[in-house]
């Protein structure tokens, strides 16, 4: 019989109580049904992993920027991480710390910016090869790559991940998802121009000007 305390999806049999299927199947639906959040999340964590998964497929490095020149970008990007995914305020709060929540439309056209951002990694990191580096290296067959992303702008994994970033604090709408994205995007401009510092100190000034006064740094089809 039915438990009259919980409608019909609950039956007493034999003197105990068993869950009916359209209880199970409810709580299923429950679980695949995800919001615009959720779905960035499972985008960021699935690029992070595959990200960790390919830093084998890389050269040795023949010299590296100091580690001193290299901590403020890390100590800003890592900070921005933070702000964007640790800290959290609560479904249905709309006080000063939340800007706005965005309808369910423009949530979802967030999360496609976010695959978006990171099929630009993934393309960028293909045709670097073992070229890449998760920090500023110079590779022993180190060359300059102007083709295919990197004749788009020159650091477009760097570009991917900023355009991935802003969608989340978009999509959060909040004082901490914003200064997150924020810091960030000051990170990763931070390291370009390390990186660009270092490579034309190592490659010639000359070879890697040409190239900067043609391609932009991150934002595509702006002025160099």
């Amino acid at each position: 019989m039915a438990d009259g305390n919980r409608g019909h999806d609950v039956l007493r049999l034999g003197g105990r109580k068993w869950r009916s299927g359209a209880h199970y199947l409810s709580g299923m639906t429950s679980l695949v049904a995800i919001n615009p959040e959720s779905a960035c999340y499972i985008i960021w964590f699935g690029w992070a992993l595959s990200w960790w998964l390919a830093a084998a497929w890389s050269s040795r490095a023949a010299s590296r920027a100091s580690v001193a020149d290299q901590l403020p970008y890390r100590l800003l990007t890592t900070a921005g991480f933070v702000l964007l995914f640790a800290i959290q305020v609560r479904r249905g709060y709309h006080g000063p710390l939340r800007f706005w929540t965005l309808p369910a439309a423009i949530g979802w056209i967030m999360v496609a910016l976010c695959f978006a951002g990171f099929a630009f990694c993934w393309w960028a990191r293909i045709h670097l090869g073992r070229l890449w580096s998760a920090f500023v290296t110079l590779k022993s067959e180190h060359r300059i790559v102007d083709t295919g992303p990197y004749g788009i702008v020159r650091h477009p994994i760097y570009t991917g991940i900023i355009l991935a970033t802003v969608a989340v604090g978009i999509l959060k709408g909040t004082a901490y998802a914003a200064a997150g994205a924020l810091l960030v995007i000051l990170g990763f401009w931070i390291k370009a121009r390390l990186e660009e510092t270092f490579l034309r100190e190592q490659l010639g000034a000359g070879t890697y000007n040409d190239y900067r006064r043609r391609v932009p740094m991150l934002i595509p089809f702006a002025p160099a």
